[in-house]
């Protein structure tokens, strides 16, 4: 017998209804208030950053091409004629480097790391060489004839044409104040690209299509697809870039070590006492001891050290030499070891494996963004973000001249729209602001800026026009 409640009353049935929602769907209605604002926001950060950003693009294009033009033009310094059967020991090709070139100081040596590769001694302190750049000496491995010398800068040995790029990628050559401009650009190309995503996933999926339309409408098509796919890349750029940056570097490098996720060093004191940090080994010191070349490395080869690998001098007389691999491409080799020149013994070991996770993640992405993690294909997808990014700067310019009417050029976008967004999201989105733009601040400085200025404006056109409204 069931024991289900009957339904059998003397009243008639009531029929069942679905209560209406009446809360408020405020979120969609919300998100919809975001979108002029978005847009205008969008609107004028291309408009004024894009000139940096196109430098950037340019320069940056540039630069992942250097890589594959460095070995074309440098061939006789980089290669040796032919290769022989047996490299001689790294005492005498650096012998032969500095019967060639007795100034300066050595302040590093990369053997030969393949067959057909010549030897690297690179000299500090060489009259007409930038102090922070060293004179590289090519040295054939299997002959000691020494090939040749050239300028050369940075951890991943960027020869003259290289540098050149490089450091107008970075500061215009115009120095610290220089690096201003990519800080700049690396700031908001992150706002920029999350802005054209928004703006594009919230139009109708009808209006983004780009064949069969024709002017501004396909300018905005092109604009918006092409943005779109890069977006991701744009994204790695961005971040990437600042963590060398200036001023949001020192901030990421500050959380890093607050958070013990700072790049260790390995120690390179001989034998006891403190351990102290050992540098980039620029400056060897006269004191420092002589120690065997072909042992050190042997020591280090021991531990596992496999090519490509740069020795560097011991910086005093309670120093040790430190052995490192510099491979930066997929697998990374970033091991490294001191070794006691007085006694060939390995005093201290720092494996790429122990690293934190920021600082393998640190690393990776630095190499990524110079175009060394992945080779040839690193370069290649560098030198399409940095063409799709200069063809978006175009179109963008394009859609604001397009914009304009009669012979007005690039028609602005109306203001007042953050008085259209809701206090529940516009107080947080402007105190989330507030935390990027303190971390990140060449960011948050010409924010604050656009904003003074443009509440300036609109208060000096909404007064102008109360008063033309008044006569």
């Amino acid at each position: 017998m069931s024991t289900a409640p009957s339904t059998e009353t003397g009243e008639s049935p009531q029929p069942v209804t679905t209560q209406p929602v009446t809360t408020p769907k405020p979120r969609p209605a919300a998100l919809r208030s975001l979108k002029p604002l978005v847009l205008r926001l969008h609107f004028y950060a291309g408009v004024l950053v894009a000139p940096f950003l196109l430098v950037a693009a340019l320069t940056g294009f540039l630069y992942a091409a250097s890589f594959q033009a460095e070995k074309i033009v440098y061939a006789d310094q980089l290669t040796v004629s032919s290769v022989g059967d047996r490299k001689l020991p790294i005492s005498e090709q650096v012998a032969a480097a500095r019967k060639a070139h007795p100034e300066g100081t050595i302040s590093a040596v990369r053997p030969s790391p393949e067959d057909d590769a010549t030897t690297r001694v690179m000299l500090a302190g060489v009259p007409g060489v930038d102090e922070t750049h060293t004179l590289a000496v090519f040295v054939d491995p299997y002959t000691a004839k020494v090939r040749g010398s050239l300028e050369q800068y940075g951890s991943t040995g960027a020869l003259p044409l290289r540098t050149w790029i490089d450091e107008f990628h970075r500061d215009l050559h115009l120095g610290e104040s220089g690096r201003l401009y990519s800080e700049l650009a690396a700031s908001w190309l992150w706002v920029i690209a999350a802005g054209g995503l928004a703006l594009w996933f919230g139009r109708r999926r009808g209006r983004r299509k780009v064949r069969g339309t024709s002017g501004r409408r396909r300018t905005l098509g092109l604009h918006g697809t092409v943005g779109v796919w890069a977006a991701a890349g744009f994204f790695f750029l961005s971040a990437t870039g600042l963590t060398w940056s200036a001023y949001a570097g020192a901030n990421i490098d500050t959380l890093r070590t607050s958070l013990g996720q700072a790049t260790p060093a390995i120690s390179a004191t001989a034998s006891g006492g403190d351990h102290a940090a050992h540098g980039d080994g620029e400056d060897s010191s006269g004191a420092a001891p002589e120690g065997d070349l072909d042992k050190t490395l042997a020591a280090a080869r021991a531990k596992g050290l496999g090519d490509p690998v740069e020795i560097v001098p011991a910086a005093d007389a309670s120093s040790a030499y430190v052995v490192r691999q510099v491979q930066r491409s997929w697998p990374t080799k970033q091991d490294a070891v001191a070794v006691d020149p007085a006694t060939n013994e390995v005093t201290d070991t720092l494996r790429f494996a122990d690293f934190p996770v920021l600082a393998k993640l640190t690393r990776w992405g630095i190499d990524a963004h110079t175009g060394v993690l992945f080779g040839f294909v690193n370069q290649l997808a560098l030198m399409a973000l940095g063409l799709s990014l200069i063809l978006l700067i175009l179109w963008g310019y394009r859609m604001w001249w397009q914009r304009g009417r009669a012979s007005a050029f690039g028609r602005p976008i109306p203001r007042g729209a953050w008085q259209h967004v809701p206090p529940q999201i516009l107080v947080p989105a402007l105190a989330a602001v507030a935390v990027v733009g303190y971390f990140v601040p060449l960011l948050g400085i010409p924010l604050a800026a656009f904003i003074v200025v443009d509440v300036v404006l609109g208060e000096i056109a909404h007064r102008r026009g109360g008063r033309t409204h008044a006569e």
